[in-house]
């Protein structure tokens, strides 16, 4: 009963984990659809490939589509936590060198480190969650 309860508890960290990391990610991800010429002004140069930008925007947010996805159940979904840990420090470990070489402002510096903490979260919700056995 006990033990139970203990993998009950460790699937709603998984739940949350990813739960909390989609609506984030929806919160700051969708209005860059409406933000490509500010971002361009605010970070110049302005921004001469649209497709890349608009590219990257539907990806991040078919992720954060798959995160959710992920908490609804997390031990059947284990499998595709491993490449959203590759999602999160994909761009983490970019922020942080880019940052280093002066090619990123400290804002984004701080988004790249947001996502090292929710990758980090995610590696503790991929050890947490066990693999769903088929009966």
């Amino acid at each position: 009963m006990l033990r139970a309860a203990f993998e009950k508890e460790k699937m709603k960290f998984s739940r949350y984990t990813f739960l909390i990391a989609a609506i984030y990610g929806l919160l700051a991800l969708a209005p860059q659809y409406f933000l490509e010429a500010k971002t361009g002004r605010d970070f110049p140069p302005a921004i001469t490939h649209p497709e890349y930008y608009y590219g990257f925007t539907g990806v991040a947010l078919a992720w954060q589509i798959a995160f959710l996805i992920i908490s609804r159940e997390p031990a059947r979904y284990r499998p595709m936590m491993i490449p959203a840990m590759f999602e999160k420090f994909s761009f983490g470990i970019a922020a942080i060198v880019l940052f280093w070489q002066n090619r990123l402002p400290a804002m984004m510096l701080g988004a790249g480190i947001l996502d090292l903490i929710l990758g980090a979260l995610f590696v503790a919700a991929f050890l947490k969650t066990k693999e769903r056995r088929e009966a």
